[in-house]
């Protein structure tokens, strides 16, 4: 069984060097922008095995149209803004909105949310989504290791999260700060919205469970849906 966590923000916030710290646990120092990358990591979480898939999506305006469909694939999210730019912390509630309005809009279509039953009236959930879903939602501030440069306050953050019914981490993709406190709450978001009950594990590949700590990289070039190994 997957969980797939797409992250999502704007152009140069880090959403590759997050990713890549989490499966990798390497720093990438030289921004390449992505269009569209998938990361596979084999992990434990509460003492259960897990199999994650994680996309590392584009930010740039020019791949906007690819967005709906990127959410209509995920099951948890990462939005991401740097706590160096306001502007990036502005389009948050934006791209929140617009996830839940995706997923809205799947449920009436298909009736599905992502690989598991979406009902817009289920109970909230640990992470305070009622009304729209159980679609578990993690704001970062990311760069909370360049003060110098700060331009959005923790509580800034942390009061939009609370408004719009997320959780929220600032964290350092550079020094690896609370990366894998954020992967491992959008997990468990996702385990209530599929159900899991406490102690049953994801099956890793083959069906058997996966191990922990295990990361392994993979590219999707553009709309090619199947990953290849880099």
């Amino acid at each position: 069984m997957l969980f797939k966590i797409t992250v999502l923000g704007e152009g140069g916030v880090g959403k590759t060097a997050l990713t890549v710290q989490f499966t990798m646990a390497s720093f990438v120092e030289t921004y390449d922008p992505t269009i569209e990358d998938c990361y596979r990591k084999q992990w434990t979480v509460d003492d259960q095995p897990c199999l994650l898939e994680v996309l590392d999506t584009a930010g740039q305006e020019e791949y906007t149209a690819l967005r709906d469909q990127w959410i209509r694939d995920g099951e948890g999210f990462l939005v991401v803004y740097s706590v160096c730019s306001r502007d990036t912390f502005e389009r948050v509630e934006q791209i929140v909105k617009r996830v839940r309005r995706v997923k809205e809009e799947a449920a009436t279509m298909g009736g599905a949310y992502g690989s598991y039953p979406y009902s817009p009236q289920s109970p909230q959930s640990p992470l305070g989504v009622r009304a729209h879903g159980p679609i578990p939602i993690v704001i970062i501030g990311n760069k909370r290791d360049m003060q110098h440069l700060r331009d959005v306050q923790p509580e800034e953050g942390a009061n939009l999260a609370r408004r719009l019914g997320c959780e929220f981490y600032e964290t350092s993709a550079k020094h690896g700060y609370n990366v894998e406190n954020a992967f491992k709450t959008a997990v468990r978001g996702i385990k209530v919205a599929k159900g899991i009950a406490p102690g049953q594990g994801a099956a890793g590949p083959g069906g058997g469970p996966g191990g922990p700590g295990q990361g392994g990289a993979r590219r999707r070039q553009k709309r090619n849906k199947n990953c290849v190994v880099l």
